[in-house]
This record gives C-alpha cells, sequence and structure tokens, in this order.
C-alpha cells in the first residue's frame, strides 16, 4: 500500500498528491511515469511523477478527475492508501547540454509533467523560455514554480481571463516571428495542443519533441493498447516513450485511439457517481445510532 503524505486542491478537480514511495524515487527521471490503481477491481492509469524527492523518499502526482478511476482519487484524503504504485515507467529524458534555448510550451494539466524536465533544462545551464497555457484563468497552476525555473514565462488563456488572449502554440509562434532562436521545443498537453505546436516547429524547421499520452494498460509492452504512429512506424508509448519526435507523430490515429472507449468510460463513470448518491442517502434514512 503505498500512502498519501499530503493532498493539495491546485484548482477546481485538479489536486497534487505527495505520496511514499522511497524505491520509485530513488530512480525516478524527468519523462518517467508511474502507474497507480486505487481499488482492487479498479483499472490501472499512467500519472507521470511530477516531481520526486530522494532524500524524502516521496513524488508528486498531479490528477485531474475526469473518469471514474481519477474521480475516485480525487476521494483519498491525508493518510489513505492507493492500493498499488507501478514504476517509474518509461524512458528517461535527458536534458539539452547547456547554453541552448529551449522552449516549454504546456496546455492544462501538461505543466505538471512538464516541470521536472524544465526544472532539469534549467539547472543543466540552458536558457529556458516557458509557455503555459489553459481554457481560463481557473485551470492554471503551478505558474511560480515555473516561473522560478525559466528565463522568461508567458501565460496565455484561450478566453483571454488571464494573461495573454491566445492558445500557447500562437504564443510560440509569435515569439518566433519577433526573432527568439529555439534550438528545440517540448510540447505537453491535450492532443490538439501537441498538434498545434508540433505544426508551428514544422513550418520553421525546429526540433519538436511531445510527450504522448494514448490508452494504456500494462505499461510494459505487451497488451499493445499504447502503439502510436510516429514517421510511419508502430511504437508503444509505455516502453518506447512516452516522449516522441512531434514531427513524425499521426496525431489523427491518436485522436482517434482515445475515443475508442469513450462511450464506456462515461458509463463507468455515472454509475460510480450514482452508486456513491446512492450511499448518500442510504446513509441520511439509516443514520448511526
Amino acid at each position: 500500500m503505498i500512502r498519501i503524505l499530503t493532498k493539495k486542491t491546485l484548482v477546481p478537480k485538479i489536486k497534487e498528491y505527495v505520496v511514499e514511495a522511497p524505491l520509485i524515487a530513488r530512480k525516478a527521471r524527468p519523462g518517467n511515469f508511474v502507474l497507480v490503481r486505487v481499488d482492487p477491481k479498479g483499472e490501472r492509469i499512467p500519472l507521470t511523477i511530477a516531481d520526486s524527492d530522494n532524500g524524502q523518499g516521496t513524488i508528486t502526482l498531479v490528477v485531474q478527475e475526469i473518469g471514474k478511476t481519477t474521480t475516485m482519487m480525487g476521494t483519498l484524503e491525508e493518510g489513505a492508501e492507493l492500493l498499488d504504485l507501478v514504476g517509474p515507467l518509461g524512458k528517461d529524458r535527458e536534458a539539452p547540454p547547456g547554453g541552448q534555448v529551449i522552449g516549454f510550451v504546456s496546455g492544462g494539466l501538461g505543466v505538471a509533467p512538464m516541470y521536472p524536465q524544465t526544472k532539469a533544462c534549467y539547472q543543466a545551464g540552458n536558457r529556458v523560455i516557458s509557455i503555459l497555457g489553459a481554457r481560463n484563468k481557473d485551470l492554471l497552476f503551478w505558474m511560480d514554480r515555473i516561473e522560478a525555473i525559466s528565463h522568461e514565462t508567458y501565460i496565455a488563456t484561450d478566453d483571454g481571463s488571464f494573461g495573454i488572449h491566445a492558445y500557447a502554440a500562437q504564443v510560440l509562434e509569435d515569439l518566433i516571428q519577433k526573432g527568439t532562436r529555439f534550438d528545440e521545443v517540448i510540447s505537453i498537453g491535450p492532443v490538439p495542443h501537441m498538434k498545434a505546436c508540433t505544426n508551428v516547429c514544422k513550418k520553421h524547421g525546429i526540433p519538436v519533441v511531445v510527450s504522448l499520452n494514448p490508452i494504456m494498460v500494462d505499461g510494459t509492452g505487451m497488451c499493445g493498447g499504447c502503439r502510436v504512429t510516429v514517421h510511419g512506424q508502430t511504437y508503444y508509448a509505455c516502453v518506447d516513450g512516452p516522449e516522441f519526435d512531434g514531427s513524425g507523430v499521426d496525431f489523427d490515429e491518436l485522436s482517434a485511439r482515445q475515443r475508442t472507449y469513450l462511450s464506456f468510460e462515461a458509463d463507468s463513470l455515472l454509475h460510480y457517481q450514482e452508486e456513491m448518491e446512492g450511499k448518500k442517502h442510504q446513509c441520511a434514512l439509516n443514520p448511526a445510532k
């Protein structure tokens, strides 16, 4: 069992957990993720290691409540335990050698998995330019963390409620048009966000790395559920990634595969919510004596 040491609500539906996992903390590197299971009958979900502390033996996970499992995890409080945690998984992401200009363009929850890479790149002596994008101001978090490890930080919202009124990819395009020379861009976030950033980079001949988030089951390359197409070749995101050369990713295929089980996921969440609501009503009708 993996104990939750601290829990913090960052913004509505997004929570930060620091969990006790000394063996994973010892080996964790930027780009790694873990598979989490909340209860014996539940699925295993991939979550990027957003931060780690080898001295304290902890890792940090940031979770957005979308489906049944993430909603269940959102009910767990400090001191509660996760059933199991497997990792670190995925390939390590090595920081570029010092002296380069690296752009980190995150969308929505992507700022959490972007954090360890940004920190490693900054500490290696590179010039870090960060762009944080979100639908609105209520979904922005960790801005202070990113600003502390960036030489320049730009914040954009789709609706203009905070920062620049634009998509993150548009901010990237604007910086390039104004003369910023990037040696590499890393983009993490929803598929449309990564696709848009990749298109900007391809247009200007800039190398771009994306972190892919397909459906994942076992995390060891055996099931094939997380397969993606990159430069016409099939790869498994769990063992070959999750990071790939964005210029070769078939984003349309990835989007289609992500939609495969949407109806099943919606039904599962609905049944869970109805079950929880029923338990509330039962407690109200049969109060403890």
